[in-house]
């Protein structure tokens, strides 16, 4: 029963766990308050904790001198392992934030389900939306409806021109299936009325029109006539009424609401109308979807928000898995490390290990000291990945910024990477995935160093030391 603490002591002994120790302990000053405490309270000092402070740190110090090298190797090891870990739990952990954000601030803008009759007059679409809408409210997870009008366009603006989305919306309906009633910057969406020609634009495309509340745009329809003269677009001059800031550049650079009823008239020939959808889950909208599809009209569309951005999000997926396999190369290299460091000491001990075995220890108890040794620094690196990377993920919002300021760069770009900040979603899965593997690699690097040291012949080895 004495035998496996004998073997993991000397196992952690010869993983170094007891520099780690010390090294923590002089880093949060523990060390000198606990020698400071042991010299100075007499019944500490008559208890011998003092004497046994002293005694380990000349005893680190001598093991120092001899076991150097193997010792440096062991620590490396831990760390590569600890690094490795945590540089994948942090950028994991911005992947997932990034994909969470830019999704949110998509789905501020976009609803969760279209509804369309492709190749439908605009103005007959918006005649019976109602009646759509009640039909697929029958769907115990559809919480809304409004109607819309989805075209392309281009806006003028003196020397300016712009290629944007235009969306027809009901103002009084359009707040229950989005946020833009919210994102609201200057003037208000209650500007878009049937008959008026206001338009709301994005904060950029704003921007970049140099255009503001009051000012009058030029909105150009792809269809037109053919006169003698040749051919003439389809144009109307709109008034700015309201500009909006969802946080997301590609929309607030792209995107301008109208009502309704205005952009029918004035993509009556191109423009897609139907209804607008918000559900309950917004990850059940794929299968709401395909229910709605089931028991509607054959003539009327159903699609949803993950099909509407599904190469971005496939993209995505696809960055995530493939930078968990190459930041996984750093703990694999550890664990190559940790392998050597084994062998290396498996070659330093053959002395120590023939005593052992002269002493009676079976092969499979040499090897349980090396694989406790293996398995420590391989626990307490993926330990220390974890609490740093946990640490760095959940404060990342405050380092990058402070970062930012103090080297005067702007590490995301808006014009690039939609967002403006670096966000960070530490899951849990992923997390527990991290560390799982990170141990496997470890056992599975003291595997054959383990081996090798139980097939020692204490004979041989004595013979030539």
């Amino acid at each position: 029963m004495l035998k496996i603490p004998f073997e993991f002591w000397i196992g952690a002994r010869y993983s170094d766990l007891s520099r780690i120790l010390q090294l923590l302990l002089r880093c949060t000053g523990l060390a000198w308050l606990l020698r400071t405490a042991a010299r100075g309270i007499p019944a500490l000092r008559r208890s011998g904790l003092s004497d046994w402070l002293e005694s380990m740190h000349a005893a680190q110090l001598a093991r120092r001198q001899r076991d150097g090298f193997v010792s440096f190797i062991a620590v490396s090891s831990m760390a590569g392992i600890a690094l490795g870990v945590a540089a994948l739990i942090v950028v994991l952990s911005v992947m997932n934030g990034f994909q969470k954000d830019v999704r949110d601030r998509m789905l501020s803008v976009l609803p969760h389900i279209e509804l369309y009759v492709p190749g439908a007059a605009p103005e007959h679409i918006l005649a019976q939306w109602q009646a759509l809408g009640e039909a697929a409210r029958q769907n115990p997870s559809v919480r809304a409806a409004a109607p819309f009008v989805a075209a392309q366009g281009m806006i003028v603006r003196g020397q300016a021109l712009r290629g944007v989305q235009v969306r027809g919306i009901d103002p009084a309906t359009e707040g229950a299936v989005s946020d833009v009633t919210h994102q609201v910057r200057a003037g208000s969406l209650d500007a878009l009325k049937p008959g008026s020609f206001n338009v709301a634009l994005g904060q950029d495309l704003a921007a970049a029109l140099g255009v503001s509340v009051g000012d009058t745009v030029m909105l150009l329809a792809p269809q037109g006539t053919v006169s003698p003269a040749g051919f003439a677009p389809r144009m109307r001059q709109f008034t700015v009424g309201g500009i909006f800031s969802s946080g997301h550049y590609e929309y607030d650079s792209s995107l301008a609401f109208v009502d309704a009823q205005d952009a029918a008239r004035v993509f009556r020939d191109t423009g897609t109308a139907g209804v607008r959808l918000r559900v309950a889950d917004m990850q059940r909208a794929p299968q709401v979807a395909r229910e709605l599809a089931g028991v509607l009209p054959n003539y009327v569309m159903a699609r949803d928000w993950s099909l509407n951005n599904q190469t971005w999000f496939a993209a995505v997926q696809t960055e995530k898995r493939m930078m968990f396999l190459i930041l996984a190369l750093i703990v694999a290299v550890a664990a190559f490390n940790l392998l050597s460091s084994l062998v290396m000491a498996v070659k330093d001990k053959q002395s120590d290990i023939a005593i052992l075995r002269t002493y009676g220890a079976t092969p499979a108890e040499v090897a349980r000291i090396f694989l406790v040794q293996g398995a420590t620094i391989g626990v307490v690196g993926t330990l220390l990945g974890v609490g740093g990377g946990m640490a760095i993920a959940y404060n990342i919002e405050t380092i990058i910024p402070a970062i930012e300021r103090l080297l005067g760069i702007n590490f995301i770009p808006r014009e690039i990477y939609f967002i403006s900040s670096l966000p960070s979603d530490p899951r849990q899965g992923d997390i527990v995935t991290i560390g799982v593997t990170s141990l496997a690699l470890s056992l599975l690097a003291t595997l054959y160093p383990s081996w090798r040291a139980s097939r020692l012949e204490p004979a041989r080895v004595l013979r030539y030391d």
